[in-house]
């Protein structure tokens, strides 16, 4: 029997760079839905949600694959009204698609909140470390990073959405090369991606939609 699985992203739904890839690793028959938080809203409208000040960078896309910035306290706000919509639902699970650390979110309803279920993952698995390399979205999100413990953390920024994707994530794998293992921690980043980024860096590279969907599994099976 299908597991119905709410999959919520702070960019809009639905986001076929992602989810497909997120099923395809779990085991356990999932009906799936999607929700964005920029649902609904126009380009104008959310480029009006970019940070400002020493507000936190959250980055995200539209439908059409257009590379946004996002002010966290924006999107911590509208996420919150997206889970109290479908807290209560009849869902088995709800699974927020981004690695951003945010405040406690309360629901009845089982939830996976991917930026612990990526950390926690992370930090057991290379423990031992020294070094662990970080690859993140954004240069800005650099400073802003709340750290895994266990590790002094290494930094390389690549957007999975821009243009210049493929030379950043060239450029991340080789600067980080030096590092025990790195984490992409962000849930934009694909298996090709990973692929790419462990050619330059000769180390093993940790994807989090890849943990994410094992944690799915570990709830669901």
């Amino acid at each position: 029997m299908e597991k119905r699985v709410a999959f919520v992203t702070i960019g809009q739904s639905p986001r076929p760079d992602m989810v497909p890839e997120i099923l395809a690793e779990t085991r356990t028959p999932i009906a799936a839905s999607e929700r964005g938080v920029l649902d609904g809203m126009d380009l104008p409208a959310v480029r009006a949600l970019a940070p400002r000040g020493a507000e936190e960078c959250l980055v995200s896309r539209m439908r059409d694959g257009t590379e946004v910035f996002l002010a966290k306290p924006a999107v911590e706000t509208r996420l919150r009204d997206v889970f109290a919509e479908l807290d209560g639902q009849g869902f088995d699970l709800i699974v927020l698609l981004c690695t951003g650390h945010f405040g406690r979110f309360r629901m009845a309803t089982p939830f996976i909140e991917a930026q612990h279920a990526v950390d926690h993952f992370v930090q057991g698995v290379t423990y031992g470390i020294d070094r662990l390399g970080v690859l993140l979205p954004h240069r800005k999100q650099i400073e802003d990073f709340h750290g895994i413990p266990g590790a002094e953390p290494e930094f390389g920024y690549a957007s999975p959405y821009s243009a210049e994707s493929a030379a950043q994530l060239a450029e991340a794998g080789a600067a980080l090369a030096g590092t025990g293992a790195i984490v992409m921690h962000c849930m934009g980043y694909s298996e090709a991606m990973r692929q790419a980024v462990m050619a330059h860096a000769r180390r093993p590279v940790l994807l989090s939609r890849r943990m994410v969907a094992h944690a799915i599994d570990l709830m669901l099976s």
